[in-house]
């Protein structure tokens, strides 16, 4: 059996909503067709929607991509125990060419960072760029400029995407270039501005990075402290199961540095009213929501980000998943009952 060594790697980051899945999807739409990529995602939430997500856009493009998930908060927590078993398992798998991380958008990427260039990585592992997404637009929004994670994804960049550019306003990436100086990122990294997530190949070689000790080191205590995700009790032994209550659905809430989450997984044999989850989910006030859902015109993906609600046909799903993450707690007996309220039939 050939040993797995000097694996190309990037960490592929940003805040909530700046589009590192589209963007992620977009790289792999670009990688050569006989090259094995794997993907490892972290969700903040606890069901577990992302992996659906991707392999629903891929399709057939998918060929040679392996995807595996890490739910429930920041996989750096637990001195990175999650993140390493993950990662171990993705990589017996596929035995990739690359390996591409997405932390969540409430992830802490300089302790990823610090796991992945831990020592006993360090013959598994070649890093190379850091790819950090941002949102010019949010510059304005002093619950990103002065949220902790937000400023660290900026800091551990070797590239600065503007994504979204096609929305911003005149003045809103010239508040971007402003921000960054002020913070001594302008002069660090190459920043670049595109529109759906369009990242380029050649942005990954970046740099090679050769990380020695962890980065986290030569930083205070204060800087690397963060307050961590607390996942609903079981969340992981019912997920690993596969198991549902007789009810025919799981919940599952967690928290964690001032972000509520709720999800749910339905059984596969329930159909969802999709003009009725549209109205749904355009009505409830978040940061995120995704959700791939089983209704009569088969399989339908729900985005929302920025309070724009977006559908589209999915390919395959094994059961229907809702995940919502809000700066504010959620009723989640309401939006359960909501939820019941568009099925067609169960």
């Amino acid at each position: 059996m050939t040993k797995l060594t000097a694996i190309p790697t990037n960490v592929i980051t940003g805040f909530l909503g700046v589009g590192k899945t589209t963007a992620i999807l977009n790289l792999l739409r670009q990688k050569p067709s006989n090259e094995r990529w794997a993907v490892l995602v972290n969700e903040f939430g606890e069901v577990g929607i992302d992996g659906e997500l991707c392999n629903s856009q891929l399709g057939q493009q998918g060929e040679n991509v392996f995807i595996k998930e890490v739910p429930g908060g920041c996989m750096c927590c637990a001195a990175g125990l999650p993140m390493q078993m993950a990662m171990n398992m993705l990589l017996a798998k596929a035995k990739p060419q690359r390996l591409l991380i997405e932390p969540t958008g409430l992830g802490h990427p300089r302790e990823v960072l610090d796991t992945l260039g831990a020592d006993y990585n360090q013959e598994l592992l070649a890093l190379q760029a850091t790819i950090t997404l941002v949102d010019a637009r949010k510059i304005k929004d002093a619950r990103y400029t002065q949220h902790a994670t937000f400023n660290q994804q900026l800091d551990v960049a070797d590239v600065i995407v503007a994504n979204k550019s096609d929305l911003y306003q005149p003045e809103d990436f010239s508040n971007l270039l402003v921000y960054l100086e002020s913070k001594g990122n302008l002069s660090n990294a190459p920043i670049y501005q595109v529109q759906n997530g369009e990242l380029q190949p050649q942005w990954l070689q970046t740099k090679e990075l050769q990380i020695k000790s962890p980065l986290s080191k030569s930083l205070t205590p204060e800087a690397t402290a963060h307050a961590h995700h607390s996942p609903s009790a079981n969340s992981v032994e019912l997920l690993s199961e596969k198991t549902l209550p007789e009810e025919g659905y799981l919940c599952l809430t967690g928290s964690g540095d001032g972000f509520h989450t709720v999800g749910w997984i339905f059984d596969s044999r329930w159909v969802f009213n999709t003009e009725k989850l549209n109205l749904l989910l355009l009505g409830i006030p978040a940061e995120r929501i995704k959700g791939v859902f089983i209704t009569p015109e088969g399989i339908t993906v729900f985005n929302k980000a920025d309070d724009v609600l977006t559908q589209r046909p999915g390919y395959e799903s094994d059961d229907s998943r809702l995940e919502i993450i809000s700066d504010h707690a959620l009723n989640n007996t309401e939006l359960t009952q909501a939820m019941m309220d568009c099925l067609v039939y169960r």
